[in-house]
Order: structure tokens, then C-alpha cells, then sequence
């Protein structure tokens, strides 16, 4: 037996086989990068049913040689590339999501103070000045408005946008976008108490009227007509959203408004997350522009949450009712946990003031103004 062929077979097979001998330092930092998510949701549980899954894809994906994100040696799509190709880059996925949330959500609070329809447009206030600061950074048009989204708070909706208009930031936009929907509890805090007095946060509001079956029924059909024809480019979005809900409350299709808000969400949430992590390659992530991504998207959430707190102190101005500007902060896009710390910080002041059900309705208009927002966008520059 010749053993320097056999040594010869063997290297060459170590090399173009194996992944021991294409290792490089920014494997290692994406490494890193994934499981820092994965510790995010498994240890400290922020949102882990999005994060654990975009993690494991920014781990896995970043090994040597893995047939996951290419094509084969037939041209064929590899697996993570097929769940990216036809759930995001064919914009299915985003409207699956926006299906099942359609099919949570009670649009009550928001029925019974539309005012609080305001408070949600007041809330994207980050989205356009980050727009402006990201365009000064020598980011395009495309780019920059597909940044600016993302302080509405509203992954599908950051996913739905950028896929669009820089489908190659989409890795980055996601994660800052999920990243900060995660730690809702620890940035809006401090903002909301620095711009709010302590009698401000002691305002108690009153209950809520009740809303009845019909008015539920009829505001998805409203909301669909209005936005289909102020602003169609979002129509996919804002009408699966608001097809969940008419199935909801129409009360006849229980088994599909379940289907849709369980079973299909979950199945749907699992590529979303993989289909994310897997594009976070390193020699696509670790660039200045991804980099630079996150920090705009912590200005603009933070922006977009001052936004909202500062549209209920102005709406006080004019109002005989006075509302509690803490409910302002809700008007981003992360739903419910945007409302929950609302009324966290509340009852910090007050323990007897609930301001969850009135936090709601923000934080649904904020979804509607976030995908408002994104329509805007895709219009301008689509």
C-alpha cells in the first residue's frame, strides 16, 4: 500500500470534507453571537420562542462547508435556503404571522378609545428620524427605511419591509428588531419615568366601556377597506392580520381561528426563526452596516417610545379626561409587553392603578401604525 497516497487521500479529504481545516476567527464570533441568543432565551427567557430558534440558525449555519444556506451540486436549494426562499423572500411567512396574531387579539381596548389610534401613529416618530440619521450615514434610500422600521417594534413587519427593499440587511434587521421586542422591560422603563412626572404616572383612568359583539366584527372589515385603499402596498399584511381577527369574532370558524393562532403560529414562528438566524453569515454580518444596525435600532426604539409618551402629554393638553402618559409607551408595536410594563411602572406609583387594558389599545394601534408606516415605505421607495 502507498500510505504517502493514503496520507495524501486523507488530508484532501480533511479539507474538502470536513470542516477542521476551514475554521476561521469569524466562525468562532458568530459562534458566539448564536449563543449569546440562545443563553437569552433559555436562561433569561426573552422571547424565546423566537430567539432560541434564530440563535440555533446563526450557530449552526455558521459551521464550514454545511449544506444549508447554498445550492448542491445540482443547483437545487439547500434546506434553510428553501424555508428562506419561500417563506421570506416570497413574503409568506410575515403574513402567516400576522394571520395567527389577527386571531389573538381582542380589538376591544382599542374600540372603546380610538383616540389611543393617535398614540400608535405618535409612536413611530423613531421610524423617520432614525430613517434620516441612517440615510446620513451613507446608508440608500432602501436601506435606510428598512432601518427605520424596526423601532416600530414589529418583526413580521421589519421582516416584510426589508425583504422588500434590502433584502440583504435582513438578518441584522430581524435580530435588532426581535433583540429589543425582547428587553422591552428594560429600556422603556427609565425612558418613561425621565419624561413623566410623578403625578403623571398617579393618573387613574376610567374603566372602559364595553364593546359589543357587532362593533368587534365589523372593525377588521373597516380596517381592511381603509387600508386597502390609503395604503395597498401593506394589504397583505394588515389583511391577514385582520382576517385572523374577523375569524375570531365572527364566532362560526373555531377550528380555523384556532388552527391559525396555534398550531399553524407555531409551526410558522420555527422556519421564521431558523429562516432569520441562518442568513447571519459571518462574512455578511460582520461587516460595519449590520453593526451599525443595532445601534440605530436601540436610538429608535427608544425614539418611537418617547414618541408615545409624548403624544398623550400633548393629547392632555386638549383633553377634559386626562390620560396617563405611561400608556404612551405602549404605542410601539411589541405586543403585550409593551402594555404589561405600562402597567409594571404604573402600580410601581400606585399599586391600585391598572393601566393594562388601556395600555392595549396603543399597543394594537401601534401595530397598525408600524405597518402603516412600512406601506409608506414600500410605496416610496418599492
Amino acid at each position: 500500500m502507498n500510505w504517502d497516497k493514503f496520507v495524501d487521500l486523507l488530508l484532501d479529504i480533511l479539507h474538502t470534507q470536513t470542516g477542521l481545516f476551514n475554521l476561521n476567527y469569524k466562525l468562532v464570533i458568530m459562534w458566539g453571537v448564536g449563543l449569546f441568543f440562545i443563553y437569552l432565551a433559555v436562561a433569561k427567557k426573552y422571547e424565546p420562542l423566537l430567539l432560541l430558534p434564530i440563535g440555533f440558525g446563526i450557530f449552526i449555519v455558521n459551521f464550514p462547508l454545511t449544506p444549508l444556506m447554498g445550492f448542491d451540486a445540482h443547483g437545487k436549494r439547500e434546506l434553510f435556503n428553501i424555508f428562506y426562499h419561500y417563506g421570506i423572500e416570497w413574503e409568506v411567512i410575515p403574513c402567516l404571522i400576522f394571520l395567527g396574531l389577527g386571531a389573538m387579539t381582542d380589538f376591544g381596548p382599542l374600540i372603546a378609545n380610538p383616540k389611543t389610534l393617535i398614540i400608535g401613529a405618535g409612536a413611530q416618530l423613531g421610524v423617520f428620524v432614525t430613517f434620516l440619521g441612517v440615510l446620513l450615514c451613507g446608508f440608500t434610500l432602501k436601506e435606510a427605511a428598512s432601518v427605520g422600521i424596526i423601532g416600530g417594534a414589529d418583526g413580521p413587519t421589519t421582516i416584510y419591509l426589508t425583504a422588500k427593499l434590502a433584502p440583504h440587511l435582513l438578518g441584522a434587521n430581524a435580530l435588532a428588531a426581535y433583540s429589543y421586542m425582547a428587553m422591552v422591560p428594560l429600556i422603556q422603563p427609565p425612558i418613561m419615568r425621565l419624561l413623566t412626572s410623578g403625578k403623571e404616572r398617579k393618573i387613574i383612568m376610567r374603566q372602559l366601556r364595553p364593546v359589543s359583539k357587532l362593533e368587534k366584527t365589523f372593525f377588521p372589515l373597516i380596517v381592511t377597506g381603509l387600508i386597502a385603499l390609503l395604503i395597498p402596498a401593506v394589504t397583505p399584511l394588515i389583511g391577514m392580520f385582520m382576517l385572523g381577527n374577523f375569524m375570531r369574532e365572527s364566532g362560526v370558524v373555531d377550528r380555523l381561528a384556532g388552527s391559525a393562532q396555534g398550531s399553524l403560529m407555531n409551526i410558522v414562528t420555527i422556519f421564521l426563526g431558523i429562516s432569520v438566524g441562518a442568513t447571519m453569515q459571518a462574512e455578511k454580518f460582520l461587516t460595519a452596516k449590520p453593526l451599525l444596525i443595532f445601534s440605530f435600532g436601540l436610538i429608535d426604539f427608544a425614539i418611537c417610545t418617547m414618541g408615545g409618551i409624548l403624544t398623550v402629554k400633548i393629547m392632555n393638553l386638549f383633553l377634559k379626561e386626562k390620560m396617563n402618559p405611561l400608556i404612551g409607551s405602549a404605542g410601539v408595536s411589541a405586543v403585550p409587553m409593551a402594555a404589561r410594563v405600562s402597567q409594571m411602572v404604573g402600580q410601581q406609583e400606585d399599586p391600585n392603578n391598572f393601566l393594562l387594558m388601556h395600555a392595549i389599545g396603543p399597543n394594537l394601534a401601534g401595530v397598525i401604525g408600524s405597518a402603516s408606516a412600512a406601506g409608506m415605505f414600500i410605496a416610496m421607495f418599492g
